[in-house]
Formats: C-alpha cells, sequence, structure tokens
C-alpha cells in the first residue's frame, strides 16, 4: 500500500474500511486522526530528509475507486513539491527487485543512531542491531537504485494521473 505518511484522507479511509474483522466508525475515525496527525511531520520537520519508494502496481490499483485513486496521485504530486521528500517509483516490469522481502522503515536520530520498523500483517519488528541495520541500508540503497528517478517518478505519476 501507499505508505501511511503519504496517505490523502480517502484513500486511508478506503484501507480502514477494508480492515477484518470490520472497525467501528468510531475507530476509523481515530486511526484517520492519529494518520493525519503524523503526516504533519513531513512538512513541520523540514530539516528531516524523508525519501519513499512507492510499488507503480499500488497505483494501478485503483484502490477504493478512480476518483479515489486520482486524488491519491494529485496528492503525491503536491508531496513531491516539499524540499525534504523524496519519491520514487518501483517500476512494474522490473527483473530484480531489492525489496521483495517486504515493507521496511529506515530512521537515523539526530545523534546518527539506526533503527528499523519492518511490517508484516497483524505485527511488526522493531530493529536495532547495527549488523541487521547495515544489511537492510544496503537492501534500501540497492532498492533505490532500481527504482525510477525522482524526475522519472514524477513525470510517471502525471502521466498516470492523465490517464484516470
Amino acid at each position: 500500500m501507499i505508505p501511511g505518511l503519504l496517505q490523502p484522507e480517502a484513500y486511508a479511509r478506503q484501507l480502514f474500511v477494508d480492515e477484518l474483522p470490520p472497525l467501528t466508525d468510531e475507530q476509523i475515525e481515530a486511526n484517520w486522526v492519529a494518520r493525519a496527525e503524523r503526516q504533519r511531520l513531513l512538512q513541520e520537520r523540514s530539516n528531516t530528509a524523508f525519501s519513499f519508494i512507492i510499488e507503480e502496481h499500488m497505483l494501478l490499483r485503483c484502490t477504493g475507486g478512480t476518483a479515489v485513486m486520482r486524488g491519491t496521485i494529485d496528492h503525491l504530486l503536491e508531496i513531491t513539491h516539499l524540499r525534504n521528500v523524496e519519491i520514487q517509483i518501483m517500476p512494474l516490469k522490473r527483473e530484480s527487485h531489492a525489496g521483495l522481502h517486504g515493507p521496511m522503515q529506515l530512521l537515523e536520530t539526530p545523534e546518527h543512531k539506526w533503527f528499523a520498523y519492518m511490517e508484516a500483517p497483524e505485527c511488526g519488528q522493531f530493529v536495532s542491531d547495527p549488523k541487521v541495520i547495515s544489511v537492510l541500508n544496503g537492501r534500501y540503497a540497492r532498492m533505490r537504485s532500481q527504482a525510477l528517478s525522482i524526475d522519472d517518478s514524477v513525470s510517471l505519476l502525471e502521466r498516470m494521473r492523465g490517464e484516470l
């Protein structure tokens, strides 16, 4: 799915509606409020670099329908104008892909300490072991080299937006 920090409201709400077991209206609202609060980091921390790689097929899936996906792509295009945010698209047709082991998030603290979080359905794993972090950093570097460039990713988003 599109990373939570990049999800517009309609897309996020569709994901919450699709949860099993079903969430209550109150839970959906609370989840959206929490996600929107976290998203403020992108603009409030303009001196913090954020880098994302999104699978092209996530944009082709049309989660929530055409209107929701159109809004999602518009939202992503707006975010690309932030100086501290980089979005790259991993093309659908890619013979080699270092990210097939699942989603991960890497974080470097102001003190240059690294952490990672790896997601899986119903659970996640927080990682602080420097050896594992080193492997994950290498994997992420490889993914960035395999994904479209930032400019090509923006061009693809614009082209996809025009096709909706």
